[in-house]
């Protein structure tokens, strides 16, 4: 699995204009569920997502966790982080994983995220989304399990 976490001071997803989810300071998490992805995987990536440092301390130190901070979660599937651009100049995406399988995945990690954290809000799998976020710092940090 691929993720692309921004650590934002708000972000929100809409859908035909309707906002379908919001979180103030945390995390935004795009999500690529690819070929033979397994449970296991989301499992881990989801631990590290959690307990990954990369929150302000008091000294200004990148020292505290999405969980120390209780910062929101907002997880939003993007199937294109599995772009190939390699053949040429139109992506290929046959890295990712089939349509039923990254819905699997994306509402399994979902679901374990909300077992392990508060608050988690979502954009909804397929759908064309609007992503709105301001981006704090910035931090941009890519993971791939």
């Amino acid at each position: 699995m691929k993720a692309i976490l921004q650590r934002v001071a708000q972000a929100r997803v809409e859908i035909a204009g309707q906002v379908v989810g919001a979180i103030g300071p945390g995390l935004l998490v795009l999500l690529c569920a690819e070929r033979l992805d397994t449970d296991a995987q989301a499992d881990k990536l989801l631990a590290k997502i959690l307990k990954l440092r990369i929150f302000s301390d008091a000294a200004g130190k990148m020292n505290r966790s999405l969980q120390d901070v209780a910062g929101g979660l907002l997880v939003v599937s993007q199937f294109t982080l599995a772009a190939d651009v390699a053949g040429g100049n139109r992506p290929s995406f046959t890295g990712a994983a089939a349509p039923d399988e990254g819905r699997r995945l994306y509402d399994y990690f979902v679901a374990q995220a909300r077992l392990a954290h508060n608050p988690v809000q979502t954009g909804q799998f397929g759908a064309d989304m609007q992503v709105h976020l301001v981006n704090d710092g910035p931090v941009t940090i890519p993971i791939q399990f």
